[in-house]
């Protein structure tokens, strides 16, 4: 990370109290959401991006289209928030990222389960840590901000704190997404230190080098605002990968 992008990342840090509400986006960041309606954003499923792309055209189309089409019908756009209300396709962005620094934040419905997908591939998890957990099977009393789709005992796989806010309090998460590595924090803890993703949908293969971002639908109302993200050139990439 360069001097610039740390103390930006300082001064964000002291605004942690009021989550990056009704701010502009910090310096050398994009918005994901335009703040009107969802223009960029498509629909999305758990499915590989790679096949995805692999389909002829007029079939991939389609798919996008059912997907969108379901999508409308769950997502809405209230004042600057994303709103979903936990059902529906996922909120799926048109562009494809690569190596990136993203800002999000969330507040969702108790008992509720979503996350978000990096280059399409599950995930960050997100969800609600007071919901039952029989025998602890899930590992929501451990907390969200972690890669809960890696295999068991994975770097990455369960989060390094419980760092949530209750359900229905804003929290922010920060993704640091580098290759295949990937740092999180959530509400300015570190919960993921430079840990691979591993390919869902065939781990004995890396993921896509690009892909879009997917916030998840999974049952329960969540909504979503401040989504800000930074693309990394190659140079940056290769200083936090080799300072790790």
């Amino acid at each position: 990370m360069t001097a610039r992008h740390l103390l930006t990342t300082l001064a964000l840090a002291s605004l942690s109290g009021t989550l990056f509400a009704d701010i502009a986006p910090p310096s050398g960041f994009t918005p994901l959401f335009n703040g009107k309606d969802l223009g960029g954003w498509r629909g999305g499923e758990t499915f590989d991006h790679r096949k995805l792309m692999a389909m002829p055209e007029g079939e991939r189309a389609a798919k996008v289209k059912t997907w969108t089409d379901d999508m409308l019908q769950h997502w809405k756009v209230e004042g600057d928030e994303l709103v979903n209300d936990g059902h529906g396709a996922y909120a799926t962005t048109e562009k494809e990222y690569g190596d990136f620094e993203l800002f999000v934040d969330y507040n969702m419905a108790p008992l509720g389960d979503s996350g978000i997908y990096l280059r399409n591939v599950p995930q960050v998890q997100i969800w609600d840590h007071e919901n039952p957990d029989p025998g602890g099977k899930l590992g929501r009393a451990k907390g969200s901000g972690a890669l809960w789709n890696n295999s068991p005992g994975a770097p990455g796989k369960d989060p390094l704190v419980m760092a949530d806010k209750p359900a229905g309090e804003w929290n922010h998460v920060r993704v640091l997404m580098t290759g295949s590595r990937v740092s999180v924090w959530l509400n300015d803890k570190l919960t993921v230190d430079h840990a691979i993703l591993e390919n869902y949908y065939n781990r004995k293969t890396p993921i896509p080098a690009r892909g879009p971002l997917c916030l998840q639908t999974h049952g329960a109302s969540i909504r979503w605002r401040n989504l800000f993200i930074r693309e990394i050139g190659s140079d940056e990439a290769d200083k936090i990968l080799a300072a790790k």
